[in-house]
């Protein structure tokens, strides 16, 4: 864990790896509302000259459902490797998605979330593939309303929950992105090449443990806390710089 400034990470750090990149917070920068976040075209273009720099060693790796993704990436986005849901759902490079199915019990779960904060406009509801997150950064006051009722539902019906900025998801237990990217470096084209992972919340921490397991490193995005990174970038822009000087 880092109790001083990290370095930023060196210029050859990708060479011979595979790069595992979260989405919000790392690539596009955080919104109000998640459903607000765009991809810029030049975003998607640098993404493919690292693909075919890394010989297609590349994956999302987020708490979005892949759908999520697609969305905002379009056809962009589609040659990528993808695990998405907080690593329940897992997509090879352009091949089908693999995922559990969806508990009934968030069925429900999300029906009681949405009638409790229907009349806070300043706290989102957002539906996923496998989840439901909850956000209040238009309505920090809510916080502790919205993490009681997660936990809650979360303790009734056996399923996890997941913190992260100015937010809380009801979510599938049991899995996470540095159990996901620990499976899919046992596969081609990721096997035997030393992982390299970006995200800058709580809900990447097990990306980078699991990366620096694997003999490779984490990068923290945003400001400096404990983490298990061993490399840190300040902000988005200053991913897409790196990322920039790492594709030539």
């Amino acid at each position: 864990m880092a109790s001083t400034d990290l370095a930023r990470p060196p210029a050859g750090l990708l060479d011979g790896a595979s790069l595992f990149l979260d989405f919000d917070g790392t690539l596009v920068d955080l919104a109000d509302r998640p459903g607000d976040v765009a991809v810029d075209p030049a975003l998607i273009a640098l993404l493919d000259r690292l693909a075919r720099r890394l010989d297609n060693r590349i994956a999302l790796v987020s708490g979005r459902s892949v759908a999520q993704l697609d969305g905002f990436f379009g056809d962009g986005g589609k040659a990528l490797a993808v695990i998405g849901s907080h690593g329940a759902e897992h997509r090879t490079i352009g091949g089908a998605i693999t995922r559990p199915d969806r508990p009934q019990a968030l069925d429900a779960a999300q029906k009681l979330i949405a009638e409790t904060f229907a009349g806070r406009d300043g706290v989102v509801i957002e539906e996923k593939s496998l989840g439901v997150g909850v956000h209040y950064r238009l309505d920090p006051s809510s916080e502790g309303d919205a993490c009681a009722l997660v936990e809650k539902l979360a303790a009734a019906h056996g399923l996890g929950v997941q913190h992260g900025k100015m937010m809380v998801e009801l979510r599938l237990p049991g899995i996470d992105k540095g159990s996901a990217i620990t499976a899919m470096l046992g596969e081609p084209p990721f096997a035997g090449h030393r992982p390299v992972f970006l995200g800058d919340d709580l809900t990447d921490e097990p990306g980078f443990a699991a990366c620096a397991a694997a003999g490779g490193a984490g990068v923290l995005v945003g400001s400096l806390r404990e983490t298990a990174a061993t490399y840190r970038l300040d902000s988005v822009a200053a991913v897409h710089l790196w990322l920039k000087e790492a594709a030539r």
